[in-house]
């Protein structure tokens, strides 16, 4: 018969694993935030030491970056596949030009609007939308995409027609002592800032754990009390409201809106780039931005006939290599070289 001391020696053995996951998943949590306020130092720091063209290639990464992270939130985390994703970026810029052109509408009001705007549109289309899945719910997106840009051509009293609007940037307060470019890449950054925090506390809620439920396995999801339609209609819904955040600061970047700058080729590239840079991982969007930027520019300058061909052929490169994204070959690179560093 067990005494006491025995039984307690038992159950603190069987009791080690558990410790030893928490204590791990403690230790990554925290170098998951150090990371992530070296690079908030280092974002900080950036615009004081580029040229004022780099500057503004930083600002659309994190703009992009914005809208990658609501196509992460419904792609990589809810298991939707989405085609039309250039449509609610399209409202969140034009629904942020209308207010400032028109109503002379402070251009940091103009954010929360155009952002609930997008999140009612991607509702109101999501409940119809979400009855659908794979193909079909691709092919219904893709069509939204289309006829946008028509669309927009159409109410040229309002929207400016095929010529667009051409808008005053936000400018920079005295007291901040700041050029027009580093002011606007600051208010993208907070904008970014806040996306993030924003996704990675919906991610981490009961929200979070039913979208991971319903990717994974949708009849499982559902024997276990999970409302199907409803939360991947949040899904959408959430996925268009950052994507109209975005469009509104790509708004105040670029001063100026069109409907071609908003064709069926934007949603299928910022698809793209999301399954590029890491389709549920955190740091995906902003490699997927990265990608987003700056590789169509060296295709440009690899070869000014063809860079759309180039283009593709680095996509299919890239995950070649990284069948699972730039954040997972970060991730195996990481693991590989701390391995070597415990054997040493």
């Amino acid at each position: 018969m067990s005494g006491p001391a025995e039984v307690t020696e038992k159950a603190a053995r069987a009791d080690a694993p558990t410790r030893g996951r928490s204590l791990a998943r403690v230790a990554t949590a925290h170098r998951q935030w150090i990371v992530m306020a070296v690079l908030l130092a280092v974002a900080c720091y950036a615009p004081f030491q580029l040229v004022p063209f780099r500057v503004f290639q930083l600002t659309m990464v994190l703009v992009y970056a914005v809208a990658l992270l609501g196509l992460n939130l419904l792609v990589g985390h809810a298991g939707q596949i989405s085609l039309g994703h250039g449509a609610f970026f399209a409202v969140g810029a034009y629904g942020s030009a209308i207010m400032i052109d028109r109503w002379d509408t402070p251009h940091l009001v103009t954010l929360p609007i155009a952002a609930a705007v997008a999140f009612a549109l991607g509702l109101a289309l999501g409940l119809p939308a979400m009855r659908l899945r794979g193909l079909y719910l691709a092919l219904v997106t893709l069509a939204i995409a289309i006829f946008l840009v028509p669309l927009l051509k159409r109410f040229e009293a309002v929207t400016g027609g095929s010529m667009g609007l051409t808008l005053g940037k936000p400018v920079p307060p005295a007291w901040t002592g700041l050029a027009e470019d580093q002011w606007l890449y600051f208010l993208a950054l907070a904008v970014t800032v806040v996306a993030f925090l924003l996704s990675h506390g919906l991610l981490r809620s009961r929200v979070g754990r039913a979208l991971h439920a319903i990717r994974d396995n949708e009849a499982a999801a559902e024997v276990m009390g999970v409302r199907l339609s409803f939360y991947k209609t949040l899904a959408f819904a959430w996925s268009a409201m950052f994507a109209g955040a975005a469009g509104c600061v790509y708004t105040w970047v670029i001063g100026f809106v069109s409907p071609d700058s908003f064709v069926l080729t934007l949603s299928i590239t910022l698809l793209a780039s999301i399954v590029v840079g890491g389709l549920g991982s955190f740091s995906g969007p902003l490699l997927g931005g990265l990608f987003m930027m700056f590789v169509p520019s060296i295709s440009q300058d690899v070869n000014d006939a063809a860079p759309g061909v180039i283009f593709g052929l680095l996509i299919i490169a890239v995950m070649y290599v990284a069948p699972t994204g730039l954040a997972g070959l970060a991730g195996r690179m990481t693991r590989s070289i701390t391995k070597i560093l415990r054997k040493e």
